[in-house]
């Protein structure tokens, strides 16, 4: 599968103004002016995002450390996160110089966010990326505006949460309708609700989660079938690399006879094997934002956990999505007619590098997940939901929730690449 994927300076000014009256010098206070934030903390990108999308969210924990910051105009992903408040690191990959570019193409506006909403397949006879008699080629194809463009509608927003929504129609490149309504909730958690959901127990650490419920209903008059096509629902997560960040998938385990391969590695060619290793319990993937390359993880193979760690911040992410059934059918996204349309992966990982004429687009890494393929009937509706957490706290603590949700210690993670 081929995939295209290729300054805001906030000015600390300061005046003291003096005036005079009744030929008396009066003292006027200094003006007061917003903190200025470096590049990279999540108080620099809260202000960048604020002043370019008027209806920016920002939801924050009751200790204003764990927060995130939501794009209603760019279909209420979740553009990045901290677990530190505004002086914390910024999560979220975020294209700076698009956003205040104000530049739009009609192909693909990456504009970032740490957690963005898509349908599949992206290629094959069932595309919604390509238009009916097409070839697929760059040149033909094109992300749909409603994923890429288009504003989502602000249905409901408390404290803790925001509630979004988009009614769309498109034809596949079989030339298949389909019409839907889209609803995302994206639901920031608490302490409790991360102990809780994780099993975490008699571990010190300070973390920022939350889960987005991505709802897809059909609200045309047909059924979807695999003979003209179904959709998935696709999240794809943009986060910012160091040059020791490693993706971390826990596998189930097996023989390739009756799980197939471990891990699939052949979407933009082999990824060198200084990059990638598995072992019979787990997936090892180098996400530093230098080499492209993708991976993904069949329903045989994924559990419910990936995630990474950044060894140079010692940050552990885990991404947590419900366990997929081995027996569920993915839609399958390679740039060809395909003998097995509903082949495609359950988890992927990817890493930005330079394309082949220097330029790049990141750096950034991605953890990805999907639903299974969508048959649907009229007025049927299935939901996705996926948790994203990151953990901040001492090795030893890391350590125990890594071994808990990971099935590997710190130190094999950082061993193995």
């Amino acid at each position: 599968m081929k995939k295209l994927l290729k300054v805001f300076c906030i000015v600390f000014v300061l005046t003291i103004i003096s005036c005079k009256n009744n030929n008396k010098e009066t003292k006027v206070e200094p003006e007061i002016v917003k903190e200025s934030f470096v590049k990279g903390t999540y108080g620099y990108d809260r202000d960048f995002l604020t002043t370019h999308y008027k209806n920016t969210i920002v939801l924050e924990g009751e200790n204003k450390k764990a927060s995130i910051i939501i794009s209603p105009e760019l279909q209420g992903r979740v553009m990045t996160s901290s677990l530190n408040g505004d002086s914390g690191m910024s999560f979220g990959w975020i294209n700076h110089d698009l956003i205040a570019s104000k530049a739009v193409n009609n192909k693909f506006n990456p504009f970032g966010g740490e957690e963005r909403f898509w349908l599949g397949p992206e290629g094959g006879q069932f595309s919604i990326f390509f238009k009916p008699n097409t070839t697929f080629d760059f040149e033909n194809w094109n992300v749909p505006a409603f994923i890429d463009t288009e504003s989502f509608k602000v249905v409901n927003q408390d404290a803790n949460s925001a509630l979004f929504q988009k009614e769309v129609n498109f034809i596949n490149h079989s030339g298949t309708e389909f019409n839907l309504d889209i609803n995302r909730k994206i639901v920031l958690l608490n302490d409790a609700d991360i102990a809780n959901n994780l099993q975490l127990s008699n571990v010190e650490y300070a973390a920022v989660a939350y889960e987005s419920q991505n709802t897809v209903k059909n609200i045309g008059e047909a059924n979807w079938t695999e003979d003209s096509g179904l959709v998935s629902i696709w999240v794809l997560c943009m986060l910012n690399p160091s040059p020791e960040v490693t993706v971390v998938a826990p596998i189930n385990q097996g023989n390739e006879a009756d799980l197939g391969i471990k891990v699939n590695d052949n979407y933009f060619g082999k990824v060198e094997a200084s990059r990638l290793t598995a072992s019979d319990k787990t997936v090892f993937f180098k996400a530093d934002g230098k080499s492209r390359g993708k991976i993904g993880l069949t329903p045989k193979r994924a559990t419910k956990y990936v995630g990474s760690y950044d060894a140079e911040n010692n940050i552990l992410t885990i991404l947590e999505i419900k366990a997929p059934k081995k027996t569920d059918k993915y839609v399958n996204s390679a740039w060809e007619i395909q003998e097995f349309p509903f082949s495609g992966d359950v988890i992927n990982s990817y890493n930005d590098g330079p394309l082949e004429d220097g330029s790049q687009m990141g750096p950034f890494y991605e953890l990805e997940s999907s639903s299974p393929a969508l048959a649907l009937k009229p007025n049927e509706a299935y939901t996705h939901t996926q948790k994203m957490y990151h953990f901040s706290g001492s090795v030893e603590n890391l350590d125990a929730i890594s071994k808990q949700l990971l099935n590997v210690s710190l130190e094999e993670i950082k061993a193995a690449l």
